[in-house]
């Protein structure tokens, strides 16, 4: 008998697992909070420019690969592969340095403060390349019923790896790097993360070689949100069906299975199983209710940066610039170390630069730019108000104009600024955190928020803050995991299982 499946969320996580589920023979319904699909992953448009709200790149292109693989379907959307990948452009440098996956075109770069640069990067990417294929397939990949159950996978990775668990990311680019310049920009990874090169492990240090060798960054053509659109054109062709302006906020049980989910007008939501794509630890705190995850045990946890977006149209080009660029200074120690706790001041702020219109433009009018400026800032457990947002916008753009020798404010045509405040309310990220849990000692593999509900036998979760955690190749992996459990639990083998 068919299986019906609700999806609570239309983020990447949820429209994969979506997919996924709809290949399996499930019946499956997608309940979205807001008025359009894609979660972080989404589209902003104003003033006849577009912007990419969130994500503007990518690793690991092969796991959407896997996706379209494993429901039957033609890759519908074409990558675009970033060469340069970025550029990062130091206060005191008068140009920026480019990084490059040839690795004798990235030597050129540094070749002025790290001597044999090809063969310590080389040998860093030996390294990292070892370790994420020794552990690719033993955790990342993998689903785990219990904590036991990952302490024994954990023996099954290389020993020579387990110093990587106690040494954070910046010792172990010491272990291998004399210049500042290469530890900054080679550290930057942790800030995908949401977390400092000071505060996440060493093991993450192989995204280097994801970015480096494995695959490389891509965009999408058309834009991010190409994504989505075609995710949503196959489900809707598979006749699942979408409630948008729907958001959970209560639920009905009986014993230890949820017979209906609640939204906010009263009406019930029933389904055999249901799969929620909103935060992992969120939403069992705000719907379930768990003790374990209520507001105060939820601020004790390690959570991820918060963003400042600022989204501009501007008149004329910014012909000096690359698709993705980073705004550094030379204080990055005392700066990273203090940034997520409100610890130092936003006058002279770190951020990273996309020009969306560069690969795709539609995005803006003809002889104008889209701009997309984030800025990594306090969450609002260390800066709970906000009203100061457009004063470090501000900041900011100036700066902005400043380095690049351009008035960046008179070019203006259309600006939005998102705080933490606004992610926090539009996606529900827990005080304004972007990219949901971070990654410490204890909140990795295993020890992450299960995609299994600890006591509901048929709820699920999908997505950044549960198995295996941040970031879009990882969702489309979380997206799969949860598959498998829901398969498990319902007694079906999907000829897709790998």
């Amino acid at each position: 008998m068919e299986k019906s499946v609700i999806v609570v969320g239309a983020g990447l996580g949820g429209l994969s697992t979506a997919l996924r589920l709809s290949s399996d023979g499930y019946r499956v319904m997608v309940v979205e909070k807001n008025n359009q699909a894609g979660g972080r992953l989404n589209l902003l448009q104003k003033d006849g420019f577009s912007w990419d709200l969130g994500p503007t790149f990518f690793s690991m292109s092969y796991e959407f690969r896997e996706l379209m693989d494993y429901c039957g379907l033609e890759m519908p959307f074409r990558f675009v592969e970033l060469d340069p990948l970025y550029a990062v452009h130091f206060a005191d440098e008068n140009k920026p340095r480019l990084i490059y996956k040839n690795l004798s075109l990235l030597a050129n770069e540094f070749r002025d403060v790290e001597p044999d640069f090809e063969l310590k990067m080389r040998r860093f990417l030996d390294e990292t390349g070892r370790l994420f294929h020794d552990t690719e397939q033993v955790i990342i990949r993998r689903n785990f019923d219990s904590i036991l159950q990952y302490a024994l996978q954990l023996t099954r990775v290389p020993l020579k790896h387990a110093p990587k668990l106690f040494r954070t990311m910046w010792k172990e680019l010491e272990r291998h790097f004399t210049s500042f310049e290469v530890k900054v920009i080679f550290s930057l990874v942790g800030f995908f993360l949401g977390n400092t090169p000071f505060n996440t492990p060493a093991v993450f240090t192989l995204l280097s070689y994801t970015e480096m060798e494995h695959d490389g960054y891509y965009n999408v053509e058309g834009g991010m949100y190409k994504i989505v659109t075609t995710l949503m054109d196959e489900l809707k062709k598979r006749g699942v069906q979408f409630a948008f302006d729907t958001e959970i906020v209560d639920y009905q049980a009986d014993g230890k299975k949820i017979t209906g989910l609640v939204d906010g007008e009263g009406k019930v939501w029933n389904a055999d199983a249901y799969v929620i794509n909103a935060d992992a630890a969120w939403f069992r705190g705000a719907v379930l209710k768990r003790p374990a995850y209520s507001e105060a045990k939820l601020d004790k946890m390690n959570w991820t940066m918060a963003p400042l977006t600022i989204y501009l149209g501007i008149k004329g080009k910014l012909d000096d610039m690359y698709h993705h660029n980073y705004f550094l200074r030379k204080n990055f120690e005392e700066y990273a170390g203090g940034i997520f706790e409100n610890k130092v001041s936003l006058d002279q702020p770190y951020y990273y630069v996309n020009i969306p219109s560069m690969h795709n433009p539609d995005y803006a009018p003809e002889g104008h730019e889209s701009v997309f400026i984030l800025c990594p800032v306090p969450d609002r457990r260390y800066k709970p108000s906000w009203d100061d947002a457009e004063e470090i916008a501000d900041r900011i753009i100036d700066d902005f104009s400043e380095r690049t020798g351009t008035n960046l404010r008179e070019r203006i045509v259309s600006r939005t600024v998102f705080s933490p405040v606004e992610w926090e309310s539009k996606f529900r990220l827990f005080r304004g955190s972007g990219l949901g849990l971070g990654h410490n000692l204890m909140q990795v593999g295993g020890l992450r928020p299960r995609n299994f509900d600890e006591y509901f036998r048929n709820v699920f979760y999908v997505g950044a803050s549960t198995t295996p955690g941040t970031g879009l190749p990882m969702t489309v992996i979380s997206s799969r995991l949860v598959t498998e459990r829901i398969n498990q639990a319902y007694g079906l083998v999907s000829e897709n299982q790998h």
